[in-house]
């Protein structure tokens, strides 16, 4: 059934209901099968694997095997939105910066490696900030990493955006777990002498780049960080904060332009993999302990926050008018006092609104348990089991497809703007299987592809994995790949 998710995958069959449009008998092949289920019994037959609830394990034995292969310990960490468009669940809403709209959702939160394969994904409950599933994430990281770190150097190191921007944060994660932070800084409002920059050639994205970068320390909160920063042809500085103690000065500046990997990774797997589709409708209790923000007491910090503002512009336009006391004289004051007598009892009025605002939000908690919403607004969440075994297949599925794809930047000059693509119409395209049991050989003949470039690329690939000798599963049958285009 996993053979069967992830075959799907790569074909681009986004759900069961699909395989209706696809002949049972020739993907039975691609497995060794005379055909492969039936709709109805396939979706059973997810059911069954989701209802064990070991797809958990499932996502720790796969990074823990990726982990122990990474030559160096940086991971990258971001959250990704899956908006919820129905009306069974009743999710708490977020920002979702693709749709620049507060939308109700579930927050995923992926890690990444500096190539932007996939190593593990937490889901969120609720409305969890970015930091708060870091450190979820941290424990679950150093259990499964054996390599032992030398001393003052950290055990690993994460790679975050701007929303888990806070200097005191990243000095907590030195001093409690000794992971070391590289992120964006914010609020930068001064700039450095264009002389202390220099050049520095390096490496981003497999693709060589020459850049200006200077470092420096600096105090945040109380506390030092080394701080680096890049300025662009147009003279805008770039600043990168970090608490790693010896990471040289291009190695960080190229993790942290590395991050963009991540986003890339995020942007193919919605154009691809249908990445937002549930698998299973259907909702879940969340515990009912946890607290969250209170809905009423946000409600009347923004009706405070309304009325303030009303005021302000009422009070400015007021100010206009007696601002110039000198120049204009007091007879004109006099009548300019007359005509904002409305303007002064609508003032009043607002100051008395926010009186009473502020007297009941005193009244209100800032923060409640789930038990305390009222029942029709309670939060609760949708069926997770399904999503995190499709999570599973979709990171095996990438990262199997990226290892073709490195295979072929290998023999094709554009591999970098049309590398997935030709795999995608290989994926897609036909071909024959041709046993030979005598010679123990299964030859896999794939028929023309679109172009003579993709063609010749393909030509040497098959010539690639022919070297690696490898047998169809579960026989001892040599596969052998070719092509007919000449």
């Amino acid at each position: 059934m996993i053979l069967v998710l992830c075959l799907m995958a790569l074909c681009r069959i986004k759900n069961p209901e699909q395989l209706k449009k696809h002949s049972p008998g020739e993907l039975g092949k691609l497995l060794g099968l005379d055909r492969i289920p039936e709709v109805g019994y396939f979706r059973e037959k997810i059911r069954q694997i989701t209802d064990q609830a070991k797809t958990d394990e499932l996502h720790t034995v796969l990074f823990h095997s990726w982990a122990e292969k990474m030559p160096e310990l940086f991971f990258y960490i971001d959250g990704h939105v899956r908006v919820y468009y129905g009306d069974l669940a009743t999710l708490p809403k977020r920002f979702v910066t693709r749709e620049k709209l507060c939308l109700s959702g579930t927050t995923e939160f992926w890690v990444n490696d500096q190539q932007g394969l996939p190593l593990m994904v937490v889901t969120g409950e609720l409305n969890e900030k970015l930091k708060s599933a870091v450190e979820e994430i941290i424990p679950k990281i150093q259990k499964e990493i054996t390599r032992i770190a030398e001393p003052g150097e950290p055990v690993f190191s994460i790679v975050v955006d701007r929303e888990a921007y806070e200097p005191g944060w990243f000095k907590k994660l030195w001093n409690e777990y000794r992971v070391a932070v590289i992120t964006y800084r914010k609020n930068v409002k001064d700039e450095w002498d264009n002389a202390l920059f220099h050049h520095v050639e390096t490496q981003v994205l497999n693709t060589d780049v020459t850049m200006l970068l200077c470092e420096m320390g600096t105090e945040l909160d109380g506390h030092w960080f080394r701080e680096i920063r890049r300025l662009s042809e147009n003279g805008h500085q770039t600043s990168i904060l970090t608490t790693h103690p010896s990471l040289s000065l291009p190695n960080t500046a190229v993790k942290m332009f590395s991050r963009w990997t991540q986003e890339n990774f995020f942007k193919y797997l919605i154009a691809n993999f249908d990445f937002d589709r549930m698998l299973e409708y259907g909702i879940e209790q969340v515990d009912q302990k946890r607290t969250i923000p209170n809905p009423d007491y946000k409600i009347s910090t923004y009706q405070i926050k309304k009325a303030r503002e009303k005021k302000s512009r009422l009070e400015a336009r007021v100010f206009q008018q007696v601002k110039d006391i000198d120049a204009i004289g007091m007879n004109y004051l006099e009548k300019s006092m007359l005509k904002c007598a409305p303007l002064i009892e609508k003032i009043t009025g607002y100051n008395d609104e926010i009186k009473d605002l502020l007297e009941k939000r005193k009244n209100q908690p800032s923060r409640i348990s789930i038990a305390e919403m009222p029942h029709e607004q309670r939060y609760n969440k949708l069926k997770q089991e399904s999503k995190k075994l499709k999570n599973a297949i979709i990171m095996l599925v990438y990262r199997a497809e990226s290892a073709l794809f490195n295979i072929l930047s290998e023999f094709y000059k554009s591999n970098e703007q049309e590398g997935r693509m030709i795999l995608k119409e290989i994926f897609l395209s036909d071909a024959d299987m041709i046993p030979d049991y005598e010679n123990k050989l299964l030859t896999i003949r794939l028929h023309s592809l679109s172009t003579p470039r993709a063609n010749q690329a393909v030509r040497k690939l098959c010539s690639f994995l022919n070297q690696t000798e490898t047998c169809f599963p579960f026989t001892d049958l040599r596969l052998i790949y070719e092509t007919v285009a000449v």
